[in-house]
């Protein structure tokens, strides 16, 4: 009597294709989070110019002036007090891809500009993670 060989998988083959396919699921799961880790800090980065623009288009409307360290990036949303030409440079204040504000500084302290903007980066907190116009 001859044998029939089934047509089904045995266990050790279906163990060995859902090993490779947890392998490339978890390969493809951490090359998505470096992009997207990637893309937050590019998107910061380009925030922090566009920023640098309304700065320098304050400091235009302000004898050369940018906004006081009191004033901050609130300047570039709200009319100052004491301001004589202003206009709205930006509609709200800007926040980083991690949900903070960005965080501005007069005088720089870093930066070879006359002020500093930066992103707390992913931790929220001042660290070396920061990014900004340094």
């Amino acid at each position: 009597l001859k044998r029939r060989r089934s047509a089904a998988f045995t266990l050790v083959e279906l163990v060995v294709v859902l090993t490779i396919i947890v392998v490339l699921a978890g390969s493809g799961i951490y090359l998505v989070t470096g992009i997207i880790d990637d893309a937050r800090v590019q998107t910061a980065d380009n925030d922090l110019k566009a920023l640098d623009i309304a700065i320098k288009s304050y400091q235009r409307n302000n004898n050369g002036k940018p906004p006081s360290q009191e004033l901050g990036l609130n300047a570039l949303v709200e009319r100052p007090a004491d301001a004589k030409r202003w206009r709205q440079y930006l509609e709200e204040p800007m926040v980083d891809p991690w949900g903070n504000l960005y965080q501005y500084r007069f005088p720089a302290q870093k930066s070879k500009r006359r002020y500093d903007i930066w992103s707390l980066g992913e931790d929220g907190v001042e660290s070396e993670d920061d990014i900004g116009n340094w």
